[in-house]
């Protein structure tokens, strides 16, 4: 079920009527009910997945009970590997079976040797590798002893199908989220429409933004060898906000719904392109899944600890997996090494964390130096983009080199409206996001000390851009994942 969609449109609203004024006195009920609910929500993709999540939850579920019974070092290593086995087996089945399979076939070709194993038509389940991570958060939480494990299955369950936030993320940690499970929820007003302007601009930026971007973008990358570099350039631009709109606007909606619920969920971004630098932008840009490799992988493997081969191996090590977690493609990898490489040298210089602020805090604009800063960074950003959204690597070398080498070809945007269109709403949405970047969205603090008539016509003007500019409908691109 997508937000942006009439399915969605229906289902939200029955589902907070039945929560606060049918199961509000009862806390089972309404987890119970967020159970139920969630798994409607998945299931109406493919209800044979459910089977997925709810092994995942059972298995999760039973080994928690049993690391918080378990003394022995060795007894809950076995129970800690049993979960990772299973949640990374299932994973690894679904979403990289094929790659292997045909890496091994081309591994053997190049010896001389022909093989002929069996592939298989794998069908990726929607959020996989969302609420796998979010599982294991949980078993490796109460194995480090940092979390208590639960006796309350309903809870447990709702924790992990959560269906704001199940597909797409956050990736939330039990240690956060799961509690919130165990308290009673008060309808609160304010948070509530707290909640409904920041889903209003993860609409804006899903429909009116990301799909408008998609459109010209995938034109411009399927057709890339008979364009110019000029065009190129702006198939880049169009996808590097498109992927950005598309994905955190799928998380202001997810977080902005949970608030209607009484939940809160973490900060996925925060303003990842206006940073100053590439350690800033990884800060900044899908927090969940940075903080995830940071405190289950990163750490575990010594961080920035010990001599400089160490660093270097595990910066190339958290990158790649990183690369690597988002699909069974070259291209990913070589996008996550591109980024290694690019945060390598702060890391070095002891300079990855010189900018931990918010850019031109209190001030309307940035300096000049702040502004060089954050517009090479976003070039570096919006380069390693282009493997990112590349077919093959083959597509993705062709398209930079022609994008550097070709003659570029320069033109008027009057001629090419769908272009000039939307490097207009870019434009706006770059400003909104620029005014409002103190907040925790665009919107929390934008707009905040106007009169209530004028906030309204703001407000309004939003909706009606929605309507009016939004593109062909896209399905969210991290569902892919």
């Amino acid at each position: 079920m997508l937000f942006n969609s009439i399915d969605f449109a229906i289902f939200l609203p029955i589902v907070f009527v039945l929560y606060w004024f049918v199961t509000n006195k009862n806390l089972a009920a309404q987890n119970l009910l967020i159970v139920g609910s969630s798994y409607v929500f998945y299931g109406w993709w493919d209800w044979r997945f459910l089977a997925l999540i709810f092994i995942s939850s059972l298995v999760d579920y039973f080994i928690g009970k049993g690391l918080g019974k378990e003394e022995k070092k060795l007894n809950r290593n076995i129970l800690l590997w049993t979960s990772i086995a299973v949640n990374l087996g299932i994973l690894g089945f679904f979403k990289y079976y094929n790659f292997f399979v045909d890496n091994f076939i081309t591994a053997f070709s190049f010896l001389g040797a022909e093989i002929q194993p069996n592939t298989l038509e794998i069908i990726l389940p929607v959020g996989i590798s969302f609420y796998t991570f979010q599982t294991l958060s949980y078993t490796i939480d109460v194995y480090r002893r940092n979390l208590e494990p639960t006796n309350d299955f309903v809870s447990f369950m709702a924790f992990v199908s959560f269906f704001p936030q199940l597909v797409a993320g956050p990736i939330e940690r039990a240690t956060h989220l799961l509690p919130q499970f165990y308290s009673p929820r008060k309808f609160d007003y304010p948070r509530a429409i707290d909640g409904l302007r920041q889903i209003l601009w993860g609409l804006f930026k899903k429909v009116v933004i990301a799909d408008n971007c998609a459109t010209l973008a995938n034109e411009i990358f399927t057709n890339s060898g008979e364009l110019s570099g000029a065009t190129l350039a702006l198939g880049a631009l169009f996808f590097t906000f498109q992927i950005y709109g598309d994905f955190s606007g799928y998380s202001d909606i997810a977080i902005g719904t949970s608030r209607l619920f009484g939940f809160d969920l973490m900060q996925n971004f925060r303003f990842p392109y206006f940073s100053r630098d590439i350690a800033e932008f990884w800060r900044r840009w899908h927090i969940s899944l940075s903080t995830w490799f940071r405190d289950y992988l990163y750490i575990p493997l010594g961080g920035s600890r010990g001599g400089t081969g160490k660093k270097i191996r595990n910066t190339f090590v958290i990158f790649i997996v990183s690369g690597f977690w988002h699909g069974a493609n070259w291209t990913f990898i070589v996008w996550g090494a591109l980024n290694a490489l690019y945060f390598l040298p702060l890391l070095l210089a002891n300079k990855n964390r010189n900018h931990l602020d918010i850019i031109a805090k209190g001030k309307y604009l940035p300096s000049i130096k702040e502004f060089l800063l954050m517009t090479s960074t976003f070039v570096l950003t919006m380069v390693a983009w282009i493997f990112f959204r590349a077919e093959n690597l083959e597509h993705a070398i062709s398209y930079v080199s022609k994008l550097l080498l070709a003659p570029h070809t320069y033109f008027s945007l009057g001629t090419y409206s769908p272009y000039s269109t939307t490097l207009i709403l870019v434009c706006f949405f770059l400003l909104i996001e620029w005014l409002g970047r103190e907040g925790n969205f665009a919107l929390s603090n934008f707009g905040k000390n106007w009169n209530r008539s004028l906030r309204h016509a703001f407000y309004y003007s939003l909706i009606f851009m929605i309507f009016w500019f939004g593109g062909k409908e896209q399905q969210f691109i991290y569902f892919q994942f």
